[in-house]
């Protein structure tokens, strides 16, 4: 029998939709010394290596992302189904008093079935267009944690909204804090440093970024003369994009993964990455001036709708790789050539993402589910 409240951090598919849960776990340990703190993902090695290695426990739950192909269909309703089921079995057993659902397919089936079962559910909506589970399960959710204004229209007129922003990982609440207090003077003044790029391919690894970035540095060697340049390639990524930078002819450490990404971005001067939420929400808590290569998608192109609101505060670059809008490569090649050589720009743009920084985002929605819990009857000790 537990003596406190059971919350279940649900997401999965990609890393980027568990980060957040760790640093909202993190404050919430903090509030409720008696809370019981699971993660539930989609089973993958790396999702439970970060999970158990912040010493949470993590269990995985069939499913699968809406499918590409009729292939794919008999595969995605089966496994969900089967994800579904399991999920209403865990959160009777396991007596679980909320669930966060934070995207991904595991995330759906655990609030669907927190939902059938009379529990609790919030929903962290990262993008500014909402996903199939929260336009969907709107309208009985305790709470929607938004990183986006942008993502209203979406929503009931009615259901409950904060404007939260995306928690950082924190690693990355630590770093914005010890910039502030030196003024995010990332460099000791008059010091010497040897300037960065890092291209962030995603966990999951993104195809258009891991092929156009070999390319288009290959073609700005005098511009990269005293950088280094960093990409993180993604799984199953790792050799074929080595073997890019190879042949390109540039000398690029790449790596299928970043375990301190935070200090890394500490000292980086020049960002590429996509716009997935948890991603920009670090971006803005390191103060990385960015040029964004936003992922298309098949559900509203959540990603392009993200840069484009981040471009348009920020001025930082963004490159539409949709297959009408011309070759990746060339583009980034143009913008990366203006932000290596004009230093002055990236000082510009690092202010401009540092003022969409949430820093207090993660202690925000723990408030807020700890408001919840204490009128959640039955399953939460007094």
């Amino acid at each position: 029998m537990l003596n406190g409240p059971h919350v279940v951090f649900a997401g999965g598919g990609a890393l980027g939709n568990l980060y957040p849960g760790l640093a909202i776990a993190r404050h919430l340990e903090r509030q409720l010394a008696d809370v019981q703190v699971t993660f539930a993902g989609d089973g993958r090695a790396v999702e439970r290596h970060l999970i158990r290695g912040e010493g949470y426990n993590y269990v995985a739950m069939p499913g699968r992302q809406a499918p590409t192909g009729p292939l794919e269909a008999v595969r995605f309703v089966t496994d969900n189904v089967a994800g579904f089921w399991a999920s209403r079995w865990m959160v009777r057993e396991q007596q679980v008093s909320l669930v966060v659902g934070m995207g991904g397919s595991a995330s759906a089936a655990m609030v669907r079935a927190a939902h059938g079962r009379g529990i609790p559910f919030m929903l962290l909506e990262q993008n500014a267009v909402a996903s199939r589970t929260t336009r969907r399960m709107a309208h009985a959710a305790q709470m929607i944690c938004g990183a986006f204004d942008a993502v209203r229209p979406h929503l009931p007129v009615d259901a409950p909204f904060a404007l939260t922003g995306v928690p950082g990982r924190p690693a990355f609440e630590s770093l914005h804090a010890r910039l502030s207090a030196s003024g995010f003077a990332r460099h000791a003044e008059g010091a010497t440093h040897q300037r960065r790029l890092v291209v962030m391919g995603g966990a999951a690894g993104s195809t258009t970024l891991n092929e156009a970035a070999p390319e288009a540095l290959s073609r700005l060697a005098a511009e990269l003369d005293g950088w280094q340049v960093v990409h993180q390639s993604g799984e199953g990524q790792l050799q074929p994009t080595e073997r890019r930078y190879q042949a390109a002819g540039v000398d690029a450490l790449v790596v299928s993964h970043i375990d301190e990404l935070a200090s890394l971005l500490a000292e980086t001067d020049l960002v590429l990455c996509g716009a997935g939420g948890a991603m920009l929400a670090e971006v803005s808590l390191a103060g990385s001036p960015a040029v964004l290569v936003p992922i298309p998608d098949e559900d509203g192109d959540k990603q392009l709708a993200n840069a484009r609101i981040f471009a348009e505060a920020t001025r930082c670059p963004m490159i539409d790789q949709r297959p009408a809008s011309g070759d990746v490569a060339s583009a980034l090649q143009q913008e990366v050539r203006t932000l290596l050589v004009d230093s002055a720009r990236r000082g510009e743009l690092a202010a401009a993402v540092r003022d969409l920084a949430r820093p207090d985002a993660a202690e925000q929605i723990s408030h807020l589910i700890s408001d919840l819990l204490c009128g959640v009857g039955g399953r939460v000790a007094a």
